[in-house]
């Protein structure tokens, strides 16, 4: 008998093509969907309409993880360290609540393990941590065009500029955790 120990994990840092290909290259990491949540908009929401800020969705990724070689816990501790916690609304040049960092817990053991690892990270950083804690209600999933972005796209100027360093920083700190 086979043993399923396939995991999601939902959350957003930013623009989704960023931590679409942060975790493309983590080990134990089965498939990454770029996608949209926590909106208050019915209905499979465009890529347009999320732009606008006005659905209120989030740019998210859903990971599927095998827990028998990465834990949620090292996938948040990636997460909350391959982007900038603590400013609201906005990673780099990238400004609008669709670009709000947070993590869409699937249960309340998620829900526990982002509290612990929210708290121990905190301490790494001059200014608080603003990462919305909240519920998955829903993941819809982005248009085609937006997934596998980065290995599609590596030499359009957002991708080297803004994504090209966010791998460079995963590679120095979490070494260890690739692929």
């Amino acid at each position: 008998m086979k043993v399923n120990n396939l995991k999601l994990a939902t959350f957003g840092g930013g623009c989704f093509w960023c931590t679409e290909a942060v975790f493309q290259e983590v080990k134990g990491v089965e498939k990454v969907i770029s996608g949209y949540s926590g909106g208050n908009v019915p209905g499979h929401p465009t890529y347009r309409e999320i732009c606008s800020g006005l659905s209120g969705h989030a740019e998210v990724i859903q990971i599927t993880f095998n827990e028998t070689i990465i834990s949620y816990e090292e996938i948040l501790v990636i997460f909350m360290t391959t982007h900038d916690p603590t400013t609201l609304n906005k990673q780099g040049a990238d400004r609008g609540t669709q670009y709000r960092s947070v993590i869409y817990y699937h249960d309340e053991k998620q829900q526990e393990i982002a509290n612990i690892v929210i708290n121990e990270v905190a301490v790494y950083y001059d200014n608080p941590i603003v990462t919305e804690l909240s519920a998955l209600t829903v993941f819809y999933e982005a248009e085609k065009e937006h997934q596998d972005y980065y290995r599609s796209n590596q030499t359009q100027g957002y991708c080297s500029f803004v994504i090209t360093p966010k791998l460079t920083k995963l590679r120095q700190l979490h070494a260890d955790k690739l692929k």
